[in-house]
């Protein structure tokens, strides 16, 4: 990797904080932030019996203000971010059927306001140094609306929107952009879905995601099947589509 220093955000557990471990050992300094603030000593902790640069700092990603501040300290410490991973998310239930705007927003807010804020925070003094690379985790979600899940797929199809966007404009100044699209990845936040959807381990699928920002790819979408599965259903006559997508909802329910 030829970045010195990374940004991850969620790196206290799940997908964000394999990156982190990941990236440490091909020698990137770590600043890792993160709502869970046990999480994150738990990664400095680790990190440093490796002898690897890491700090961290507790902050809310859906507050601009707080995560800009912990950013600057961050960089206080271990200087300019290369590499931004804003993989900070929420995944919660919400349907058509128990439509609160409470849970749409708390998912919008953390998945898409979220890696917006994060974007904010660093991407000035990427401009201003010509350099580096913002890379968001996305979803295969984001290729469908899908019932029960209203707000997650809305805020994944927004993040390939803003990365797409930026892409256009920053990369002839020097600043490189992936999005990542995972299909479904064992963590603590998708265990409860455990035996019912398939499911990748969350280490090969940072290698992936790491795999495509070395390579400075625009976008990457895994697994294969899932994605080829994904992109003919979005083809598919609407009427087919919803009755497939209920099916499969039920199948869930099971």
């Amino acid at each position: 990797m030829n970045y010195e220093t990374a940004l991850i955000t969620g790196a206290a557990s799940g997908i964000g904080r394999e990156l982190a471990l990941q990236l440490a050992a091909q020698g990137v300094a770590i600043a890792a932030i993160d709502v869970n603030a046990a999480g994150l000593q738990s990664l400095a902790d680790q990190l440093s019996k490796q002898a690897r640069r890491c700090a961290w700092s507790e902050a809310d990603v859906t507050k601009a203000d707080e995560l800009q501040a912990a950013v600057a300290g961050l960089e206080t410490q271990l200087g300019p971010i290369d590499l931004l991973i804003a993989c900070a998310g929420l995944g919660l239930e919400t349907s058509a059927l128990d439509y609160r705007a409470d849970s749409m927003n708390a998912v919008l807010n953390v998945n898409l306001l979220g890696v917006s804020n994060s974007i904010a925070a660093v991407l000035p003094g990427k401009l201003l140094r010509r350099r580096g690379h913002l890379a968001a985790l996305s979803s295969l979600a984001s290729y469908l609306g899908m019932p029960r899940l209203l707000g997650y797929c809305a805020s994944k199809s927004g993040v390939n929107a803003i990365m797409e966007g930026i892409r256009g404009e920053v990369k002839p100044l020097g600043v490189h952009v992936t999005t990542a699209c995972p299909g479904w990845i064992r963590t603590p936040m998708t265990q409860q879905l455990a035996g019912k959807v398939p499911m990748m381990d969350v280490a090969p699928a940072a290698r992936r995601i790491l795999q495509a920002i070395r390579k400075k790819k625009t976008f990457v979408a895994f697994p294969r099947l899932l994605v080829w599965r994904m992109r003919l259903l979005k083809w598919w006559p609407p009427f087919l589509r919803d009755w497939l997508l209920r099916r499969y909802q039920a199948d869930r329910r099971r």
